[in-house]
């Protein structure tokens, strides 16, 4: 199956609700996964505890998009059990430059802390994977992508599965079927992964990525 997998037939996996995995890094196998409980992280309902707000507003780093896109790759992929293959690994290079691949790196004085990666079709973005190398490097990642999205436009984050570190930051579980209906809406939808300027403060995207926190915090004040 691997061989017949193109990054055209990918895309095409992925507006259909499909996406690739590999058992292990060292198979060639590849094969498609259609969860029926399926991950995702509602746009307005990332939930950021006050300790990594205050972190995210003052830690000594740089988000980033696009710079590094292997390196990211690879830092997902440098854990004991991993499901990015060679052929995973070259397949999303080709999309990164195809332009439907993206990364948002976090890097401080070490060099690369964190990051995660996936894919925009529409208002959709796919999420694949994110790493740290230093505390809360990924969920800064994740922090900053929300707030992107938001600003883009897009209407529907991905996040495949659900796990315990997901789940305290906001996910939730729908079935295949509400799953592809947020998809095909998402789909028609147009959004740009780069209409957000690079140099945005960080209060301003912390607030993008938690507009329902921002808007309570607004009609409160307005009551005072």
């Amino acid at each position: 199956m691997a061989d017949e997998i193109t990054p055209a037939l990918l895309l095409r996996a992925y507006a259909s609700g499909v996406f690739p995995m590999a058992d292990s890094a060292d198979t060639d196998e590849v094969f498609w996964v259609d969860p029926r409980r399926r991950g995702v992280i509602p746009l307005d309902g990332l939930h950021v505890p006050r300790r990594l707000a205050r972190s995210f507003l003052s830690a000594p780093m740089e988000i980033e998009i696009d710079r590094d896109f292997a390196g990211v790759l690879d830092g997902c992929a440098d854990r004991p059990e991993t499901w990015i293959n060679a052929r995973i690994r070259r397949l999303y290079l080709d999309l990164h430059r195809g332009g439907y691949a993206h990364s948002v790196e976090i890097r401080d004085d070490t060099g690369l802390a964190g990051g995660l990666y996936g894919v925009a079709i529409g208002g959709a973005f796919f999420g694949e994977s994110m790493f740290t190398r230093q505390r809360d490097a990924s969920k800064f990642a994740l922090v900053a992508l929300v707030a992107r999205l938001n600003a883009g436009g897009f209407t529907l984050l991905d996040t495949q599965f659900v796990n315990d570190h997901l789940l305290r930051l906001g996910a939730v579980e729908i079935s295949r079927a509400e799953y592809r209906r947020r998809l095909a809406t998402a789909l028609d939808r147009p959004a740009n992964f780069r209409a957000l300027v690079a140099d945005t403060p960080r209060a301003a995207l912390l607030r993008l990525a938690t507009p329902s926190a921002a808007n309570a915090e607004s009609t409160q004040g307005n009551a005072r």
